[in-house]
């Protein structure tokens, strides 16, 4: 299926998004940090046929914004109702992957009747972890970059659909390929996450909830088992023989939860009040 690109401009950061159309309900795909929103190809391709799929470059992620100055979650958060309000999507649900997750999640929180569904992919409530800033910091400074062909690239993040999702979102330029981002606002972009637990957050999404996790997930048991607790009635399932990035893995059976999950909620009452 076709796509069109939209350009949406909130306080003067440029979001540029790739809407697939379609008259089903609205879904709209976050990638994680240092991510694009190509990495949801396969999965919109299988999704698309029977829904709206809108997947949005975040801000300084990407064809966006490459130095926001504002790289806060609330930040993240009005970005993804701008794109929802400018595409006039009705009520979507919200899927995200990691740093993706955790804006779905906030956004839900703080716009309750603009959301119908949140689906989180290896994406969890977080907890205080000061050292994060200079994890991101330190993995960032690793790559050899610029890297000098694109297989060495594949070859770097570990190859297979992994080490490909990974390479396409680099740029070739000047004779290598280079990273669409600038590290310190990767760094930057980490400071709230590794400041504070949105676990209460978390509780104030009202929503219904779909948790995706990896085998080998970044989600600490005991970060999962207090999301349960807050909310028993979240779904949550494992995907066997997965690592983080599993949307790159398995496109077909994270296409298939999500399709199930959606179909799940055409039955439920809308949210009238806070729609684009």
């Amino acid at each position: 299926m076709s796509w069109r690109e939209h350009t949406v401009v909130r306080d003067g950061v440029r979001l540029v998004c790739r809407d697939r159309g379609g008259e089903g309900p609205a879904l709209v795909l976050l990638h994680g940090l240092a991510g694009q929103l190509g990495e949801w190809d396969a999965v919109a391709e299988r999704l698309s046929p029977a829904f709206r799929v809108v997947a949005l470059d975040q801000r300084g992620h990407g064809a966006s914004e490459r130095l926001p100055e504002d790289v806060s979650r609330a930040a993240y958060v009005e970005d993804v109702v701008a794109v929802a309000r400018a595409l006039r999507l009705d009520a979507p649900v919200l899927v995200g992957q990691s740093m993706g997750g955790n804006a779905a999640l906030l956004t839900a929180a703080a716009h309750p009747r603009l959301v119908r569904g949140v689906v989180l992919v290896e994406a969890g409530a977080g907890g205080p972890s000061p050292g994060v800033p200079d994890e991101i910091r330190g993995w960032l400074a690793s790559w050899p970059v610029p890297f000098p062909s694109r297989e060495k690239a594949v070859a770097f993040f570990g190859s297979g659909p992994v080490g490909e999702g990974w390479a396409d979102g680099l740029r070739e330029r000047d004779g290598g390929w280079w990273p669409r981002f600038e590290p310190e606002v990767m760094v930057r972009s980490t400071a709230e996450v590794a400041e504070r637990s949105f676990l209460t957050d978390w509780r104030r999404v009202s929503c219904p909830a779909l948790l995706i996790l990896a085998e080998r997930s970044f989600v600490p048991p005991e970060e999962f088992d207090a999301m349960v607790r807050a909310r028993p009635s979240v779904t949550s399932v494992s995907l066997p023989g997965t690592v983080h990035d599993l949307h790159l893995q398995r496109p077909d059976r994270v296409a298939e939860l999500v399709a199930q999950f959606v179909h799940g909620l055409e039955g439920a009452p809308g949210r009238p009040g806070d729609r684009p």
